[in-house]
């Protein structure tokens, strides 16, 4: 890379960030805003937090070497806190990325919102809580929303922005023009709705395929196979509704849903049959999943995993006679502002 081409401000319209939680949702996130040149300090009072932010820092900057010859800015600076408040006493934008648990999301939000700046931004990393459950009792919780990234975050580009009951118009613009500078598609969920989209999806898939284990129908590595070897490689590119309309010829989507519409009365799934996952089944998946591994350690996985997507977003980027399709569209727009070295408005 050329120093002199290399742009000397954050890619981002904010220079300081905290990330509250540092496990693989918030270590991608401070690894995503460290490489677009924010400062991010770090609250995490696990004792291996700074070691695992140290290797997921490691493969984000590998995939980013892979992913782009564009200059990089200058990497942020990273600082580990030993108290919240401390970290999020200067940020502009702070993330919450703690466990699962609305008692413990809502005690970590007021904390953060009692001592970060008033005009601050406040994203939870929550997979389905409500957005408006987490600011009940805030000074500020129109600054709070949802902001619901997916795993590697530094790769991966999708934000789920979820407004509550409280959220400020505002607040959804301004975290969208974070999102979008530093390579994130922010898309806004109209409305608050448990699980929002992506995990909807998700866990409609994840269920059916928990049963077909559990009746043997086939093990962990087959149903993976069908996946990746077949309707995962179009969802990567168009999605499920686009995917849809081609599959009804010229007709389109009208022809598809007449033909295939009926066939959802069948009743050939078990979407809304919850499987018991008792210690049997949780040990014959573990097993399956420890086979299909063949001794590759995770983060070897995800090395394997970095590198198979940044080839799919190189070709996305290729896409469409050069112009780019989807992903790879977007990624070819983050290169543009990292040659020119533009930077956003402040937020």
């Amino acid at each position: 890379m050329s120093s002199t081409s290399m742009p000397t401000k954050p890619l981002a319209p904010l220079s300081r960030a905290a990330c509250i939680g540092s496990g693989v949702i918030g270590g991608g996130w401070i690894a995503r805003l460290l490489l677009a040149g924010v400062d991010v300090k770090v609250f995490d009072p696990h004792p291996e937090a700074e070691r695992v932010v140290g290797e997921v820092m490691t493969n984000a900057e590998r995939a980013y070497r892979l992913l782009t010859t564009a200059p990089l800015p200058p990497r942020g600076r990273l600082t580990f806190s030993a108290r919240l408040a401390d970290a999020v006493a200067e940020a502009e934008w702070v993330q919450e990325s703690v466990p699962e648990r609305l008692d413990l999301k809502r005690r970590v939000v007021a904390e953060i919102d009692a001592a970060c700046p008033a005009d601050a931004l406040i994203g939870s990393s929550t997979s389905g809580l409500l957005p408006s459950d987490l600011q009940a009792g805030l000074a500020h919780p129109e600054r709070l929303f949802v902001a619901h990234p997916y795993n590697p975050v530094y790769l991966l580009p999708l934000v789920e922005i979820v407004g509550g009951a409280a959220t400020s118009a505002e607040t959804i613009d301004r975290a969208r023009n974070v999102l979008d500078s530093i390579g994130m598609k922010g898309v806004v969920i109209a409305r608050e709705i448990e699980a929002f989209v992506g995990d909807r999806l998700l866990e409609a898939l994840w269920r059916e395929a928990l049963w077909l284990i559990k009746d043997d129908i086939c093990d962990v590595e087959t149903l993976d196979d069908v996946i990746r070897y077949s309707f995962g490689l179009r969802w990567a590119q168009m999605g499920l509704f686009q995917t849809y309309r081609i599959a009804g010829g010229e007709a389109g989507m009208r022809h598809f849903l007449a033909q295939f519409g009926p066939c959802l009365k069948w009743p050939w799934t078990k979407l809304t049959d919850v499987v018991d996952l008792d210690e049997d089944l949780i040990e014959k998946i573990a097993a399956q999943s420890d086979k299909q591994a063949a001794g590759l350690s995770i983060r070897e996985l995800e090395r394997i995993r970095d590198e198979n997507l940044v080839g799919i977003l190189q070709s996305l980027k290729a896409g469409r006679g050069g112009q780019g399709w989807g992903a790879g569209k977007l990624l070819a727009e983050f290169e543009q502002r990292l040659l020119t070295g533009a930077r956003p408005p402040p937020i």
